[in-house]
């Protein structure tokens, strides 16, 4: 069956597609979820458009019907792209924050390298108590209200999966979020040293990328890259989550380009130690 440019628009014909596959097939719904080992209500929401299959989804629906591989890979760009996600963070907010705390610690969880891109602003897994109590906190009054200590209480215990040697952390920050005064200067001092600390754990690899290293572009936003299979970055009014390999290898590409021009290893920490001595 012929996937003509009509059928590559949006998840609604991304549906109507695979119903129209099947149907070609000459197969119901109960023998193509047997094909898949999927449930039949799952593939019934799906191809009415109820729910949003996954690209794993497809896949093993494309298989089961033997689509054609020009056809399939069509089908599984078509897929990625419909799965590029934006969550406001009105929307974690009204649902509790501290849910999205935890939502992030089974993330960490379960891949095995995760790299982080801070140009700004330290994330909740480097941060000492009174600075991520200051980040959780609105800024503005169009920022939406949020169980601060519920979430803070999450968020340092999430801290905790740094104390897995059997996954690796590369963080990547700016100078700026070394600098940038989100709290009083003692603070800063004690998050300076913290920072040097856990520089020092065996599985996390710490690099600083300084305003002086002369690179010709600059990325705006952080984002963070779960092995090679996810990326979120965070926008101002939420986070967009990207599964697209095109996507991932492109964040991949220009983190390794910032990790060439930054320092690491002892010379992170005493970049790290002499803002401390500075904010002292």
């Amino acid at each position: 069956m012929t996937i003509g440019p009509d059928e590559r628009n949006s998840s609604s014909d991304l549906a109507d597609t695979l119903r129209k596959l099947r149907r070609a097939a000459g197969l119901s719904g109960e023998r193509l979820a047997a094909r898949c080992a999927m449930s039949q209500s799952r593939i019934s929401r799906i191809e009415s458009g109820r729910q949003l299959p996954t690209v794993v989804d497809v896949d093993r629906i494309l298989k089961a019907l033997e689509v054609p591989a020009e056809s399939a890979a069509e089908l599984l760009a078509l897929t990625r792209k419909a799965n590029v996600e934006h969550t406001s963070w009105r929307a974690v907010a009204e649902i509790g924050i501290w849910r999205k705390q935890a939502e992030l610690t089974a993330l960490a969880e379960s891949c095995q390298v995760q790299r982080q891109f801070l140009p700004s602003m330290l994330c909740g897994l480097l941060q000492v108590p009174e600075y991520a109590r200051v980040a959780l906190s609105p800024m503005v009054d169009t920022d939406p209200d949020r169980n601060i200590d519920r979430a803070l209480e999450v968020r340092l215990e999430r801290q905790k999966v740094l104390e897995d040697e059997s996954r690796t952390f590369i963080f990547l920050l700016a100078e700026q979020a070394v600098y940038w005064r989100h709290v009083e200067r003692p603070v800063m001092a004690r998050q300076c040293e913290h920072l040097a600390n856990v520089a020092q754990r065996p599985n996390v690899d710490l690099h600083i990328l300084p305003i002086s290293a002369g690179v010709p572009a600059a990325t705006l936003c952080t984002y963070m890259i779960y092995d090679n299979r996810l990326v979120v970055a965070e926008l101002i009014s939420g986070e967009v989550a990207l599964y697209d390999p095109k996507d991932i290898d492109h964040h991949r590409s220009v983190f390794d380009y910032y990790l060439k021009h930054s320092l690491g290893g002892s010379r992170a920490t005493a970049f790290l130690l002499a803002a401390r001595d500075e904010f002292m």
